[in-house]
């Protein structure tokens, strides 16, 4: 069925279709909406779940964490200052190794208060052990909610995810999605069958505490399956391709990298505008190419490298900062590369912080800037090349 939907009811849909089981959230914009459409389907009785209705976004996720260890199939969502608020619970969940899915409206945080979009809030939190995976289109929001349940129920990861869209690019803005048949998401999607969960017949501790002689195996074991998750993910992307004929690219998905001379890379909705701003630029001859970074935990170190390797400069554009360095993705990209005999040129590039507009003109200088120190290279000429701050 196809339907005319923002990327928040996109989610909303994916949650019914799952077949989840509770949904537990507190309001805050811009992703008020997503579980305000699940309140609905409860009310209305198309779909089949409790829904918890609790006094702060910390309460929430203690909710859903109490709701996945008994093996139940769950979901919440926040933003922002909620997502902030959650931060102590983002660590029992996924040490826990409790495979629940969050959909994260990214906004900027505060102060100033905003309520717009940018990456800070889910960056923020990127070593809190979660999987984040970053959505360009309200179609890959409701496809990559019903991949996260499976991704994250993988007994070889077992670990939470975050689904992080644009506020109000994504979150708000409409578009015609194509919304599978039950049926079908049932087969691709089965009905959840812990490994471990609370039971009376065969007792479990979760949220043990421990001595500093078993806590690294712990934190090691986690490691190790948000390593195996790279894999995982791919692998539940090729499954979900066999179902629904519709594919991401897995952990990264590029577009004309093979032949590029600058690649931009990008997280999110902001690919739209850059991949019209390459087409433009390729009927002008130029050798330009972006990539889109789908999964920034785990991050795809092999993937990027095979990538970008045969690129001259790499421009990387953060809608987030590391305050008193530079933008997250743009260290993590050099450190993936930094060890490859024929590395690129990284330079960082920080814009769209708090809602500002990235537009198809800045794009095109941050390519037409980095082409020129591409000539300058090869003529020999030498070039010096910073990234900019969006004021």
């Amino acid at each position: 069925m196809r339907a005319y939907l923002n990327g928040n009811e996109a989610v909303a849909a994916a949650v019914k279709l799952a077949r989840t089981e509770v949904v537990a959230a507190y309001p805050i914009t811009p992703q008020s909406t997503i579980v305000e459409k699940i309140a609905e389907y409860i009310a209305d009785g198309s779909m089949e779940a409790d829904y918890i209705r609790v006094e702060s976004e910390h309460a929430a996720l203690a909710a859903c964490y109490g709701a996945a260890v008994t093996g139940t199939r769950v979901f919440t969502a926040t933003s922002s200052q909620g997502l902030a608020y959650m931060f102590e619970m983002l660590h029992y969940v996924s040490g826990c190794r409790v495979p629940l899915v969050m959909a994260v409206a990214n906004r900027g945080l505060a102060a100033p208060w905003t309520i717009w979009a940018d990456h800070q809030d889910a960056v923020a939190c990127r070593d809190t052990g979660w999987i984040q995976l970053y959505v360009e289109t309200a179609q890959e929001a409701l496809d990559t909610c019903l991949q996260a349940y499976k991704i994250a129920a993988h007994p070889e990861v077992l670990a939470p995810v975050m689904v992080c869209l644009d506020g109000y690019v994504l979150s708000h803005t409409e578009e015609i999605v194509e919304v599978p048949d039950q049926e079908t998401v049932d087969r691709f999607l089965p009905p959840y069958r812990p490994e471990y969960s609370v039971d009376t017949r065969r007792p479990y501790v979760f949220g043990v505490g421990t001595g500093p002689d078993l806590y690294p195996a712990f934190k090691y074991n986690q490691q190790q399956a948000m390593l195996k998750a790279k894999e995982v993910i791919k692998e539940v992307e090729r499954d979900f391709q066999a179902h629904f004929q519709r594919s991401y690219g897995g952990l990264v998905d590029p577009y004309y990298c093979h032949d590029a001379a600058v690649v931009l890379v990008v997280m999110g909705a902001t690919a739209g505008t850059a991949r019209e701003v390459v087409d433009e630029l390729r009927r002008q001859g130029e050798a330009v190419g972006l990539l889109r970074l789908r999964s920034f935990r785990p991050f795809p170190v092999e993937d990027l490298r095979a990538a970008l390797s045969g690129a001259g400069v790499v421009a990387v554009l953060d809608r987030d900062c590391s305050f008193g360095y530079e933008g997250v993705l743009a260290t993590e990209i050099k450190a993936a590369l930094y060890d490859l005999r024929e590395k690129p040129l990284v330079t960082g590039f920080t814009g769209g912080l708090g809602g500002r507009d990235i537009r198809r003109e800045e794009l095109a200088g941050i390519f037409h800037r980095c082409l020129e120190v591409v000539r300058c290279q090869d003529e020999g000429t030498g070039a010096v090349l910073n990234g900019y701050w969006q004021k």
